[in-house]
């Protein structure tokens, strides 16, 4: 391994970490998403639920 060589490892490891971490961002973002979506619709079927029992419908 010449010295040429040694320094395109140095150059490509950080851009790799950079990838790295802006996938993680973007699945942490993108979960984020999902879990609002997901409590979104939770909270809409506990106000149908709660109407519907205090109808008296059961």
């Amino acid at each position: 391994m010449d010295a040429e060589s040694a320094g395109a490892y140095f150059t490509f490891f950080p851009i790799l970490i950079m990838l790295f971490n802006l996938a993680l961002a973007g699945t942490g973002i993108y979960c984020l998403i999902l879990f609002i979506r997901l409590a979104h619709r939770g909270i809409k079927a506990l106000d149908i639920y709660i109407e519907d029992k205090t109808n008296g419908n059961k």
